[in-house]
C-alpha cells in the first residue's frame, strides 16, 4: 500500500503522485465519489497503468454498470477476506477483470431477465474469430483457456482480445466483456 485518502479528491491526487498498478476506490465518499474518481482516472492518459478495483459494502449495487463503464477493472464488496483481496489485486494489475462472486451472479440473473439488447454497430467490425475469443473472454476464461478453446496459441488469443478491445474502444477486459453482454455477443448460461 503506497497511500490512503480521505476523500475522492485526496484520491485522485495520490494516484497522481504514486502511480499505482492498483487503485481500490470505494464507490461512495466525500467530495468526489468513486465513479466520478474512476472516469478522471480514465481519461487521463497519464493513469493509463492504473486499475481501479471499486469496493462497496453491498452485494449488488446500481452502481456496478457505471463503474465498469467508467473504467473500473473489477467491483469488490468490502466484506472480502484479505486472502482473497490479495488475489484480486493482482488479478487487476495484470489488467483482467473480475468481479465479487455475489455480484456476478447477481449480473448474471440480471442478464437472464432481459430480453437481448441489439446488436452494437461496433461489433460488426471484429472479426468471427475475435467475436469468438470476446465471446469466451465474458464466460470468465484466461487467454490460455480461450487459446485452449480455440485451438490457437495463447499469445494469437490475447492478440484477438486487445484487437476487439481497441475496436470497441474498451479500456480493459472489464470493459470488453460489459459491452459483450449488452450488446448480445454474449449469454449467460442457464441452469
Amino acid at each position: 500500500m503506497v497511500a490512503e485518502a480521505a476523500d475522492g479528491e485526496e484520491g485522485l491526487a495520490l494516484i497522481k503522485d504514486h502511480l499505482p498498478h492498483v487503485a481500490l476506490i470505494d464507490i461512495q465518499m466525500p467530495v468526489m465519489d468513486g465513479i466520478e474518481a474512476t472516469r478522471r482516472i480514465a481519461a487521463d492518459p497519464t493513469l493509463a497503468g492504473v486499475h481501479v478495483v471499486m469496493l462497496t459494502n453491498y452485494g449488488m449495487d446500481e452502481y456496478v454498470f457505471e463503474a465498469l463503464r467508467a473504467g473500473a477493472a473489477g467491483f469488490l464488496v468490502k466484506d472480502i477476506v484479505p486472502e482473497d483481496l490479495l488475489h484480486a489485486v493482482r488479478v487487476a494489475a495484470r489488467g483482467d477483470a473480475l468481479l465479487a462472486p455475489s455480484i456476478t451472479r447477481k449480473l448474471i440473473h440480471r442478464y437472464v431477465a432481459q430480453p437481448p439488447p441489439a446488436s452494437s454497430a461496433a461489433l460488426e467490425e471484429l472479426t468471427g474469430r475475435e467475436r469468438e475469443a470476446v465471446a469466451l473472454a465474458a464466460q470468465g476464461l484466461s487467454n490460455d483457456q480461450i487459446a485452449g478453446h480455440m485451438v490457437i496459441s495463447p499469445m494469437t488469443a490475447k492478440t484477438h482480445i486487445n484487437r476487439a478491445m481497441t475496436k470497441l474502444h474498451a479500456r480493459d477486459r472489464a470493459q470488453l466483456v460489459v459491452l459483450a453482454y449488452e450488446s448480445g455477443l454474449a449469454a449467460p448460461r442457464k441452469g
